[in-house]
């Protein structure tokens, strides 16, 4: 997939596209579902399928101290459009210069140097100053301009047997999943377990006194962090996939206020040493269950015991986790 920061880094060759816009955090499956569309009428079409996003994200810019948590950083997004198939992604500066232009301007500035044969989109969509612009509004200016526009209609959160749980897959309600530490309502809507991204930094060496090492990210790690507690999961780099339990908090056993992300890898002892020099490494934290809430417990001995607890509990739950992808 290429990835143009500029219609001014837009080859002419490119040639004739196929068009969507949108945020995009989390790429979860009602945006997969969007981008599947785009796919096929980009073959339709004999087009490049393109998708238009934005960096910041608008919400960051309009209204900061109120945004919400990003599900994913820039360029965990852009992998993931990467794996729809897209063939290539713009990303677009959000500036005032950008959100100041109307609904017209946006579709004659930024869209109609792609040369769109259509755009594919939700039917909710929203664009221009003030968000002054919506589908009928893109349909309108479509036949204006000459390019169509196909209405993508909201995926349904369905449950294990394919029925409807009542609500549309949004990147919001993932958000509320995750926050509420509900992983697999989160992972139902994400089509894959939620992860965090990040670098591995030296933390209190606690874990490590205690008998359980923790790898653990920066502060600035990518990805929403989901609700205080102990997870099982997974520790990921390039070629390696490790089981974990999970630890997100201020560790307020010891009067914590720092809230931080860290994983110990279970049964390390199977692994080679060399794989877990990890120190300045960027890893991938997923989050597959929570086990259980931040507890401040009475002394170190029954905080080990609890671990030891968790680790047991970590284990069970990702060997049932990858006997149920087996199937």
């Amino acid at each position: 997939m290429q990835i143009y920061h500029g219609l001014d880094e837009v080859p002419a060759e490119l040639g004739p596209t196929v068009l969507t816009i949108g945020n995009f955090d989390g790429v979860h499956l009602g945006h997969q579902h969007v981008l599947s569309q785009l796919v096929h009428a980009a073959q339709q079409h004999r087009a490049a399928a393109v998708a238009i996003t934005f960096d910041p994200h608008p919400a960051l810019v309009h209204r900061p101290e109120s945004a919400p948590e990003l599900l994913t950083g820039t360029g965990e997004k852009l992998a993931r459009l990467k794996d729809c198939g897209v063939h290539a992604a713009l990303v677009l500066d959000y500036t005032e210069e950008l959100y100041s232009l109307s609904a017209e301007q946006f579709v004659q500035q930024q869209l109609l140097p792609l040369a769109p044969a259509a755009v594919v989109v939700g039917r909710d969509v929203r664009f221009g100053r003030g968000n002054e612009g919506d589908f009928q509004t893109l349909v309108t200016l479509g036949q204006q301009f000459g390019f169509s526009v196909l209405g993508v209609e909201d995926l349904p959160v369905t449950g294990p047997a394919g029925e409807s749980l009542g609500q549309r897959c949004s990147s919001t309600a993932v958000r509320e999943a995750i926050a509420g530490g509900d992983m697999a309502a989160a992972a139902q809507m994400l089509g894959r377990a939620h992860s965090v991204t990040g670098e591995v930094v030296h933390g209190e060496a606690r874990g490590r006194e205690l008998g359980f090492p923790t790898a653990n990210l920066s502060q600035d790690s990518e990805g929403m962090v989901p609700a205080d507690g102990v997870y099982a999961g997974w520790v990921t780099l390039p070629g390696h996939r490790w089981p974990a339990a999970i630890s997100v908090g201020s560790n307020p056993t010891f009067e914590g206020v720092k809230r931080v992300v860290e994983a110990h890898v279970i049964d390390r002892q199977d692994a080679r040493v060399e794989d877990f020099n990890l120190y300045g490494k960027r890893i991938r934290v997923e989050f597959v269950a929570r086990l259980r809430g931040m507890v401040a417990y009475e002394g170190v001995e029954k905080l080990v015991e609890q671990m030891h607890q968790d680790v047991s509990q970590a284990r069970s739950v990702l060997a049932g986790a990858l006997e149920h992808q087996l199937r």
